[in-house]
């Protein structure tokens, strides 16, 4: 990352941007609710319209710009990736694949030595 030390500095205009977009939020739910009986397209654009503001409200504060920030130093190592190809995705599926049935079948012939100890053994219980 492009940030290894983070200050965070947070400002009262940046608490009024927050809790703007909160208010705009709680409120896009209201409306969303409270126009019921206008109809279902007063309703969605209510809440698309309010929820749209709130976001845009968000990512105009200083939290929106480090989250927008991160994207995209991710986006960059992302692209830093060296994926693999088809046949060694193949392969590694095998591996884990044949993993799985030598764990499962260990673990039950452990179940049944354990149950053949105990019931049969210690306990003397016969089927």
């Amino acid at each position: 990352m492009s940030n290894p030390q983070v200050e965070t500095v947070t400002t009262g205009a940046d608490k009024v941007k927050l809790a703007g977009a909160a208010i705009l939020l709680i409120g896009a739910l209201v409306a969303f609710y409270a126009l019921s009986k206008q109809g279902a397209v007063a309703q969605w654009a209510a809440l698309l319209v309010l929820l749209v503001a709130a976001v845009g409200t968000f990512f105009t504060s200083e939290s929106g710009k480090s989250l927008i920030g991160y994207g995209q130093d991710s986006v960059k190592e992302v692209r830093k990736v060296v994926w693999p190809t088809r046949k060694e995705a193949m392969q590694m599926t095998g591996y884990v694949f044949a993993f799985v049935v030598v764990m499962a079948l260990f673990l039950w012939v452990t179940d049944k030595t354990l149950e053949w100890v105990l019931y049969d053994l210690v306990l003397g219980w016969k089927r």
